[in-house]
């Protein structure tokens, strides 16, 4: 009886001993090896690897007591995967809430308007902080993968700026902005402007790639969208040089020249009726709206000013001055 009172009074010595280490590691502040830190919880992890990780990397003095202490406190399963990071120290406590709120670094990146697929490939590949999944896949297999119904990619993500959480692939990315171009174009659809010449919402999507080649100039858009649709119910070729340089492709050196414009591809609107196969760039908010809701004008035609904007003209002759004014400065 002796020795189990005094084996009873160990233990009780023992779990004393315990939660009072508990206590005092629970309101210590840890330094981090390094300011800032980050450590990543990868998808799936548990508190059990993260603490023995952060043992391991030198915030605490071992790899347990965390996973413990979370136990104690009925917590161990409230982690959420993602990189996190300390700019000073932090007592175990203030960690837990940290992971349960899923309080993770979210990196940034920016796609601009008018951007094509090749371009964003390019921007992709320069955010270490993606993890790459894309890489020697062609477009048409990108497309595939975010489940288009075309073959390529090109028009079908939204340019914006987004912020991420390090580690998601960079698949995930292009499927966010493709959920953001597919939600804008359905709801442009929807509340577009009556008897516009334009049979389905890809041929909305291509127009407005166009608009937002032609102009940065955003009160112009809605009246570049109008030329293009006088021209489409003319039956007039809608005679746009950007979609030429999109079919030069790799050829385009900055200039354009007059055997360009009769060098037949698929997007060249020189030689080709009506609207290219696909769009040619990302198109922006503003496009997508001017597309939708075009301006009131008979204008035909348009040239570049010099400045960014645009002389409009109802008539051949009317612009051909505007080409003598504006083009050959005469």
């Amino acid at each position: 009886m002796r020795a189990l009172k005094g084996l009873l009074a160990l233990l009780v010595l023992l779990a004393a001993a315990a939660g009072a280490w508990l206590y005092v590691f629970s309101h210590r502040a840890y330094a981090p090896p390094q300011l800032p830190y980050e450590f990543t919880v990868r998808p799936g992890a548990g508190l059990k690897a993260v603490s023995r990780q952060l043992g391991a990397e030198g915030l605490f003095p071992e790899g347990e007591s965390l996973w413990i202490l979370a136990r104690v406190l009925g917590r161990a399963p409230t982690v959420q995967a993602g990189t996190y990071r300390l700019e000073a120290a932090v007592t175990p406590l203030e960690l837990l809430d940290k992971l349960a709120r899923g309080d993770v670094v979210l990196a940034e990146v920016r796609f601009i308007e008018g951007t094509t697929f090749r371009q964003w490939q390019g921007v992709l590949f320069a955010q270490p902080r993606l993890r790459a999944t894309l890489g020697g896949k062609s477009p048409q297999e990108v497309a595939k993968l975010l489940g288009l119904e075309h073959d390529s990619p090109e028009g079908w993500l939204f340019p914006d700026t987004y912020r991420y959480a390090p580690g998601i692939s960079d698949l995930d990315l292009l499927k966010l902005a493709h959920a953001r171009m597919k939600r804008r174009l359905d709801e442009g659809w929807k509340a577009r402007a009556p008897d516009l010449p334009l049979k389905t919402p890809y041929e909305a999507l291509i127009l407005a790639s166009i608009v937002e080649k032609e102009t940065g100039a955003p009160e112009e858009r809605p009246r570049v969208a109008a030329v293009f649709y006088n021209r489409l119910r003319r039956g007039m070729r809608l005679q746009t040089d950007p979609t030429v340089i999109y079919g030069m492709g790799e050829r385009y050196d900055g200039n354009i020249r007059k055997r360009d414009l009769t060098t037949d591809t698929p997007w060249n609107t020189y030689t080709r009726d009506g609207l290219p196969p696909t769009p040619i760039a990302m198109p922006g908010a503003a496009s997508l709206a001017a597309v939708f809701a075009p301006a009131q004008s008979e204008d035909l035609y348009f040239v570049g000013k010099g400045d960014g904007t645009h002389q409009f003209s109802r008539t051949l002759e009317d612009h051909n001055r505007a080409v003598v004014k504006y083009q050959l400065k005469r």
